[in-house]
């Protein structure tokens, strides 16, 4: 069983109590409907709000939306971006993956959800082994392997929240955890208490706001999460990017995410 890692530098930038939130990136789900339908405009409307870092996600058209994986990581650089990250999955075509990332000059590669059904402290324990394994060998491609909450990984079995289970026997080295924010708050957790307790286990969050009582994304400042207090302890629990990601919106995904980055240009910390 493996403790809790050591909190490290985010190289997310937030220099001093009275800078705004830089850095930004947006998590490609965002904008799937777009990004299958013409993924080379929908890229540049995104460079054009200010965001800096992409993770992508699966699509009808792959982890890539039809573009090839140096296709999409040229794109992203000639706009002044990084594919940074990738949602995926554990499947028979990780090796697959794997290489693809590389050619897309990726850093992390993402489980998006659990790979096997059962909320059973075996499973978890099951699942934290196959991650542990997925996590050397994206280590061996100088890839970093990860994995991303939703709300279910909080339910509470004989006494023992099974993301803990996770948290507890992934090899801090091998697995970063991408913690949505949205679905742990939503989930009746704090933040606040993870940050704590597991200090450095974070380097890649999903920053979201929702309205709690109905589960649903919503835009910066019209749910139920604290995000400037969320924000000031980016250096506890080790986050290095934060990606936003909005599933559901007022009007549109553009105006949403206009209104997310003005609100974090407002923001004062």
């Amino acid at each position: 069983m493996f403790a809790a890692g050591t909190a490290i530098l985010p190289s997310y930038a937030m220099a001093s109590s009275s800078s705004q939130v830089s850095n930004p990136g947006v998590q490609l789900y965002t904008f799937r409907k777009e990004m299958l339908a013409d993924p080379k405009a929908t890229l540049k409307i995104i460079a054009g709000l200010g965001i800096k870092q992409i993770e992508s996600a699966g699509s009808d058209k792959g982890y890539y939306y039809g573009l090839k994986p140096a296709e999409m990581k040229n794109i992203c650089a000639d706009l002044g971006m990084t594919l940074r990250s990738g949602h995926i999955h554990l499947d028979d075509k990780w090796k697959q993956t794997i290489a693809d990332a590389v050619e897309a000059g990726q850093e992390y590669l993402i489980c998006s959800s659990m790979p096997t059904e059962g909320q059973t402290i075996a499973n978890y324990q099951k699942t934290a082994e196959a991650f542990n394994k997925a996590g050397q060998e994206c280590n061996d491609a100088k890839l970093k392997f990860g994995y991303h909450n939703h709300d279910y990984e909080f339910d509470v079995v004989n006494g023992k929240v099974l993301y803990e289970v996770l948290l507890e026997n992934t090899q801090p080295d091998l697995v970063h955890m991408e913690l949505d924010l949205g679905w742990v708050v939503a989930s009746g957790n704090s933040t606040a208490d993870y940050f704590k307790r597991y200090a450095g286990r974070f380097p890649l969050w999903h920053l979201k706001d929702m309205n709690i009582a109905k589960k649903k994304s919503t835009e910066f400042g019209k749910g139920g999460l604290d995000i400037p207090a969320i924000l000031k302890s980016a250096q506890q629990s080790g986050m290095k990017y934060f990606f936003i990601e909005q599933e559901e919106y007022r009007f549109n995904a553009q105006q949403s995410m206009k209104d997310n980055m003005e609100y974090l240009r407002k923001l004062k910390l």
